[in-house]
């Protein structure tokens, strides 16, 4: 019998679309697999198994009747828990106690994709609140354990995706990413997350259709190879009337597994210029970089050209951040909620409470161009180190694993090498393609000192995903992640 947590999304399908497993069968296993490991690990909040085995019937009927079968038909997959939508399921926005009998009305793009590709959803995985950190925790659900050591946290916001991902509960999962959301928990669960393109992939906004923009937000998948991440962007890339940031540029990148880097120059930055980094993480990175030469590619140490202090940028992502958590808020307490409120504050992590009092009303348009200025800086930074380099490689985030905590208010490290940093964000300068736009991945560079993962930041030139996609499936293919998971052992 085919070990079913093993199989890839791609795999998944196949073997359905051949009758040599059941979208049934398929849906059985991976609900046992939550069931069992869902209490060691709190990747999932929200499960519909009833749901989920009624659409599994019916994809296994439509089997049957020799019907068009979408490239992800049958495949279990789930939806975080931010903002995130499908009808009659709850919508926390990422453990925010209050709303646990928030009930969505309405199906958010990433879910009409999916299950337009044949995707079944079987639950909602967790989020810190707002995804305002780059760890999984929070006042409702606590945090998401990772599955390599559970006393540690899997990154985030979209850990319980990727923890859900790693630990083999589903080939594929939801992330969503507005600083690195995606690759940062891909980094420390093993795990492959693509973030495609600005204008490549819809994300549907209201009441400001134009907030995904600041800064650059993005859906996209966790998964635990390459083809998968292609097989998703298939499905999710495309012009959507109700996204005025997205355009008609559906590409087919099937064959980008396979095309290969021989000739293409990478640009190797180990610190992003201004970032410290733990030394476990730079000494892993350091030696995955070298694969590249091995593809044929032409690899050199770079500077990007940023010359501001980490933490000047990162506060900036943070205050771009804010009024989108802020305008969520009014439009919660116009239903007859105040989240901000001293009755319901404590619902909120005091670090998030005290950026939206920071920032707040007084945040004018003068700063706001201010801010935007600095962003261009870096665009401009970016773009001139493309003019020369096909690639930018650098380590998804700089630093390990950290703790869990009890107190739903799990953070990174405030401190790297003697220098202080954000512990929300200013650890994972994935964050700085959200300000560009430039597509980008995160794949596992190997396993630090301590058995634990480490992520590799792969970045492209606008609208050049073909070439991102094409360099992870090249290092996939020689330096193979997939026996690390069987480390696991939940």
């Amino acid at each position: 019998m085919t070990d079913l947590a093993k199989l890839s999304a791609t795999e998944t399908a196949l073997a359905i679309r051949e009758r040599r497993v059941s979208a049934t069968e398929v849906m059985d296993a991976a609900i046992n697999r939550i069931e069992a490991a869902n209490p060691k690990l709190n990747a999932f909040v929200f499960t519909a198994f009833d749901e989920a085995r009624d659409e599994a019937k019916k994809a296994e009927e439509a089997v049957a009747r020799g019907d068009a079968l979408g490239p992800l038909h049958g495949v279990p997959t789930a939806m975080k828990d931010l903002f995130d939508f499908k009808p009659g399921w709850p919508s926390t926005l990422g453990g925010i106690p209050q709303l646990k009998e928030n009930i969505a009305d309405m199906k958010c793009g990433f879910v009409d994709s999916m299950e337009a590709a044949g995707a079944i959803f079987v639950g909602k995985t967790n989020s810190p609140a707002m995804g305002f950190r780059g760890t999984t925790d929070n006042a409702a659900f606590g945090p998401t354990c990772n599955p390599f050591d559970v006393t540690r946290n899997p990154g985030g916001s979209s850990g319980g995706s990727a923890a859900a991902v790693a630990a083999g509960l589903l080939p594929v999962a939801e992330g969503t990413d507005g600083g690195g959301s995606i690759r940062i928990p891909a980094a420390w669960t093993n795990t492959v997350g693509y973030r495609a393109s600005a204008g490549r992939t819809p994300l549907l906004v209201r009441p400001n259709a134009f907030a995904n923009t600041l800064p650059y937000i993005f859906e996209g998948t966790i998964s635990r190879n390459v083809e998968d991440a292609i097989v998703s962007l298939g499905v999710l890339q495309g012009a959507h009337p109700g996204d005025p940031n997205c355009y008609d540029m559906v590409n087919n990148f099937a064959d980008a597994g396979l095309a290969g880097i021989k000739g293409m120059k990478i640009g190797f930055s180990p610190n992003l210029d201004v970032f410290p980094v733990e030394g476990e993480v730079a000494d892993v990175v350091a030696d995955a970089v070298r694969v590249f030469e091995r593809a044929g590619a032409e690899v050199e140490e770079i500077k990007i050209g940023l010359t501001r202090d980490q933490r000047e940028y990162s506060d900036i992502w943070c205050r771009l951040f804010v009024p989108i958590m802020r305008h969520s808020f009014d439009a919660i307490k116009a239903s007859g909620l105040d989240l901000l409120s001293d009755e319901h504050r404590h619902g909120l992590a005091p670090d998030l409470l005290d950026w939206i009092e920071r920032v707040g009303p007084g945040y004018s348009a003068d700063d706001l161009y201010r801010d935007l200025s600095v962003r261009s800086e870096v665009f401009d930074a970016y773009q001139a180190t493309f003019a020369k380099y096909d690639l930018i490689v650098s380590p998804t985030v700089t630093a390990m694993p950290v703790k869990n905590t009890d107190d739903g208010n799990t953070k990174g490290p405030s401190q790297i090498n003697g220098i202080e940093i954000d512990p929300l964000i200013g650890w994972c300068p994935t964050f700085l393609t959200n300000f560009t736009g430039h597509p980008s991945v995160s794949v596992p560079a190997g396993l630090g000192t301590s058995g634990l993962p480490v992520g590799l930041h792969i970045a492209g030139r606008r609208q050049a995903d073909r070439d991102v996609l094409a360099a992870a499936a090249a290092f996939e293919r020689l330096r193979p992640w997939t026996q690390h998971y069987d480390r696991i052992a939940l």
